[in-house]
């Protein structure tokens, strides 16, 4: 699997998953999502060699097609992260920022986005 420094990734699939209407439960794909956005931020932090606190204060998800069988998420943000983690290095202040995990079936087909608002902090 592709695991770089600008993209986190989460998959899932599982049978005890599945919702009445034979999909994804929302919360399953809300937690892969997360684990995508959050393993990119954690992997930033640990790279700052700082100690860092990090939490999910906002999140939204929009759905556009059933979520059956494997699907994947990824955050492919990087970059916004890396400029948030170096704006509350240097300015020592609580920075605020939007990432978003796309998931994808086994097709490419986009069938779930969530935004999550991360906030990130430097320890004293």
């Amino acid at each position: 699997r592709d695991r770089s420094p600008s993209r986190g990734l989460g998959d899932v699939y599982k049978r005890q998953n599945q919702n009445p209407f034979r999909s994804m439960f929302w919360a399953v794909q809300g937690m892969a999502a997360e684990l995508s956005t959050g393993a990119l931020l954690m992997m930033k932090i640990k790279a700052s060699n700082k100690s860092i606190s990090m939490l999910v204060v906002n999140n939204k998800a929009s759905f556009s097609k059933k979520a059956k069988g494997l699907i994947t998420f990824s955050c492919t943000q990087g970059a916004v992260v890396d400029t948030a983690i170096e704006k509350a290095i240097v300015t020592g202040e609580g920075q605020r920022f939007y990432l978003t995990a796309a998931g994808v079936d086994k097709h490419g087909d986009e069938v779930s986005s969530f935004e999550f608002e991360w906030s990130v902090k430097l320890k004293s």
